[in-house]
């Protein structure tokens, strides 16, 4: 969306959206702000400076530092690493925090960044028309605010249609009370109608690059369908807040949802539109790919302008909007050390970036979700899987370092690599350093069993990772954020849509097997290996297809969403739907905290199920202007 605000200046708008506080932001041109009012948006420049935050407002949660915390830790995709703090401990549940509405930065970043754009959007949508402003621009204020009562639904439960003006009004005034409608009642009164015209509205293309279209609209509602669906069959007898009957206000049940979600899914993936599934894994990650075809969605950033980019581009910190997510999920690969040089440096490339290892992946994710990576090329395209010298980058002029068995390595050569298969020769007691690897014969890296990873040293996210191009032939400046559009959706997702849906019975013209087909055929071709760092062209589709069940569950439906999206903050909300949780994440398997620990331990967590919803940042139960007893109402049961 950098196109729009090309020209502008930086306002400071107060939120009016119940008690949330006030923001600065990159919206319009020449004239600041303090408030915006109704007066505001019957201009057209207050209306495409209304839409302008909107898009903008996506990075204060999407790819913000403790964004895959609160999407992945306490999942079994991530755990808490050895850096962690009570921020990760709380959300892990393993016994180490305690989860609370005190709980650090994650928690509230839903709300707190939500509300805003709802009542932005509220305005829009009731002054634009005096305006003449276009349908489309009035059904891109509506996605917005049913995509954000969307994230507000699914993390914790029923939240207010009405924020002090009426129902779905714009509210120009502080309004320090406020009312929690029901689940059923936010979907149906407020989700769905807007997503609907948005549908219906929207354009097929975008009018600027990055904006949200037809196709865009039909993907967030065939998720929301089956959200709704899960929910008002609830297998597992999850309870939901505020209390209401697991009814219908239209009187559909849970199949009519399934195959609505079915039927938009199919035909999303029938009317492409300009977007359609790559043709490589390798390629939708890759950095120097980034904003294609298969992007529907996405928050996005800038190496051209630290003010369109939100963040500072040489040292950033961890606050929003900067995009920080995945130094998280980066461990402590800055310690590797090689006959007295430090070989793999801190770099502003796709496979180091900022390690700040407070997020590690059990074992179970290579083991069981990743089980093949010869055939399937998401496991190469979504790890690092061999940390490589650069020391060279970084000044030393060493033209070879001796590494493991006594053998030279140069600068691009793997330093450490973890092992596909599990080797039980790897010998741990000759490593040298800091690194935590081990020895086989023959090779000049050092290794790691991936079932014998810790909490401190573990494959990295290079799907998410840094990229730059200014680093003119040095380390550059990983310590920058990141400047890479972070991915919320994705083409790819309406098979796995329509596949969850006919695997819930929903029926059509594909069933569940050709759908997620689709999907594995396309992770069996190659173009490149990220691990071995060399062009490998390799078409595995027919075997990928031929290992696929005869009978597709939702439990291999979750599988092929873990193998896909591993990592991208979708994992809690997956679970939760489907109230798988407790089964797939009340224990994980993982090394301690040492580098040279491989002795895996298994790890309890308590996952109660008030924990399916998250509580509601406590800072703004207290800024309430009503009784402790309403207070404490309004909080989620549990907290």
């Amino acid at each position: 969306m950098r196109k729009m605000k090309r020209k502008s200046i930086s306002i400071a708008i107060l939120s009016i959206a119940l008690f949330i506080g006030s923001c600065t932001k990159d919206i319009i041109e020449e004239e600041p702000r303090g408030v915006f009012t109704p007066e505001f948006f019957s201009t057209e420049l207050g209306v495409q400076g209304g839409l302008t935050y909107l898009y903008q407002n996506l990075r204060n949660v999407y790819g913000f530092a403790y964004f895959l915390n609160l999407g992945e830790t306490g999942t079994d995709e991530y755990c808490a690493a050895q850096s962690a703090d009570n921020n990760f401990y709380d959300l892990d549940l393993a016994g180490q925090g305690n989860l609370r509405p005190e709980s650090g930065f994650s928690i509230g970043t839903p709300w707190g960044n939500a509300f805003p754009a709802i009542n932005t959007a509220s305005g829009i949508i009731e002054n634009a028309a005096a305006v003449g402003l276009d349908e489309s621009l009035i059904a891109e204020a509506k996605f917005f605010r049913a995509f954000n009562y969307f994230l507000l639904v699914q993390t914790y439960g029923g939240v207010p249609l009405d924020l002090g003006s009426g129902e779905l009004a714009f509210n120009s005034s502080a309004v320090r009370t406020s009312v929690r409608n029901t689940v059923p009642e936010v979907y149906t009164r407020a989700i769905f109608p807007d997503l609907e015209d948005a549908v219906a509205n929207l354009p097929e293309s975008p009018r600027l690059t990055g904006a949200v279209t037809k196709n865009a609209a039909r993907l967030i509602l065939a998720k929301a369908y089956l959200t709704y669906g899960w929910w008002l069959e609830n297998p597992n007898g999850i309870p939901t807040y505020p209390e209401a009957p697991r009814t219908d206000p239209d009187g559909n049940g849970p199949s009519y949802y399934f195959q609505q979600a079915y039927n938009l899914a199919v035909q999303g993936i029938n009317n492409p539109g300009p977007y359609r599934l790559l043709d490589y894994f390798y390629d939708v990650h890759v950095a120097t790919n980034d904003r294609h075809e298969e992007m529907m969605l996405y928050a996005d950033r800038t190496e051209e302008s630290q003010i369109y980019n939100g963040a500072d581009l040489g040292f950033s910190g961890t606050e929003n909007p900067a995009n920080t997510a995945v130094w998280m999920v980066t461990s402590n690969y800055t310690t590797i050390s090689v006959d007295g040089v430090a070989a793999v440096q801190r770099e502003a490339a796709q496979s180091y970036g900022r390690p700040w290892t407070r997020m590690a992946p059990p074992i179970s994710v290579f083991t069981e979700t990743f089980a093949e990576k010869d055939l399937d090329s998401r496991y190469d395209g979504t790890f690092v899987t061999s940390y490589r010298g650069n020391w060279d980058k970084g000044g030393d002029p060493s033209p070879t370092l001796t590494a493991a068995n006594g053998l030279e390595i140069a600068p691009g050569d793997a330093v450490v690599s973890f092992l596909d298969d599990y080797d039980p020769a790897v010998d741990y007691s000759v490593n040298g350093g800091n690194i935590g690897g081990g020895q086989i014969p023959g090779r000049s890296d050092y290794v790691i069993n991936l079932n014998e990873i810790n909490r401190r040293f573990y494959p990295g996210l290079w799907k998410l990772g840094t990229y730059r191009t200014d680093n003119g032939g040095g380390l550059g400046s990983p310590n920058g954020a990141i400047t890479r559009p972070f991915p919320i959706a994705k083409f790819s997702e309406f098979y796995l849509v329509a596949a969850e849906a006919a695997v819930k019975g929903a029926t059509g013209s594909f069933t569940a097997n050709d759908l997620i087909n689709v999907i594995r055929a396309r992770a069996g071709m190659w173009r490149f290996d990220n691990g071995e760092q060399q062009e490998r062209i390799e078409d595995n589709s027919a075997a990928m297809v031929a290992a696929t069940p005869a009978v597709i569950d939702i439990d291999y439906v979750l599988a092929e969403r873990s193998r896909e999206y591993f990592g991208e903050g979708m994992r809690w909300y997956d679970l939760v739907r489907t109230q798988k949780w407790t089964e797939y994440a009340s224990s994980y398997e993982i090394a301690g905290n040492d580098a040279a620990d491989h002795n895996p331990e298994t790890t309890n967590r308590t996952i109660e199920p008030y924990h399916y919803l998250r509580p509601i940042p406590q800072g703004q139960i207290d800024d309430l202007n009503m009784s402790e007893a309403e207070k404490a109402a309004y909080q989620n049961p549990g907290y």
